[in-house]
């Protein structure tokens, strides 16, 4: 009982840390891509396990921004499939970390790569064809696919 207790109420803290913008979800969940709240977000949680694609606008009526969140929700097993975590950050007035640190100006899409290391900054939204091309051309990008294809020859040799 004392177990059951403990998983209820671990279950329902982690859901409300998810609802409230917190990107927990993102580091437990292979298929939670967001988008997040950069505000509670820290890019150091996402090293070598997610690629950040961090949107930021002076404000969520943003034209760009929105176009940018539907161009990332169109296609998201391809952001699955590379390890991409969308956060999003709409508030010049109260700065998260990460806003001080990337330092937009305006509408910006930032791609950080596993290592920490931004990849690329965008002044315009990108579509998902872009974005997964970036993203396939990053060494350690191709570091995984080489060691993916291994995987599965050694299955087929088994």
């Amino acid at each position: 009982m004392k177990h059951a207790i403990l998983f209820v109420f671990s279950t329902f803290f982690s859901l409300q840390a998810v609802a409230e913008g917190l990107p927990e979800g993102a580091l437990e969940d292979p298929t939670a891509i967001g988008p997040y709240d950069a505000v509670e977000a820290n890019l150091s949680d996402f090293l070598w396990l997610k690629r950040p694609v961090v949107v930021f606008a002076d404000t969520p009526a943003d034209p760009r921004f929105k176009r940018q969140i539907e161009l990332l929700e169109a296609r998201p097993q391809a952001l699955i499939d590379r390890e991409v975590v969308i956060l999003v950050d709409t508030d010049p007035k109260t700065p998260s970390d990460i806003r001080t640190k990337l330092r937009p100006r305006g509408f910006m899409m930032v791609l950080i790569g596993k290592d920490g290391e931004v990849e690329l900054r965008k002044p315009s939204p990108w579509d998902i064809r872009e974005i997964t091309r970036a993203i396939d051309k990053m060494p350690l990008r191709l570091q995984e696919l080489k060691e993916m294809r291994a995987a599965q020859d050694a299955e087929l040799n088994d």
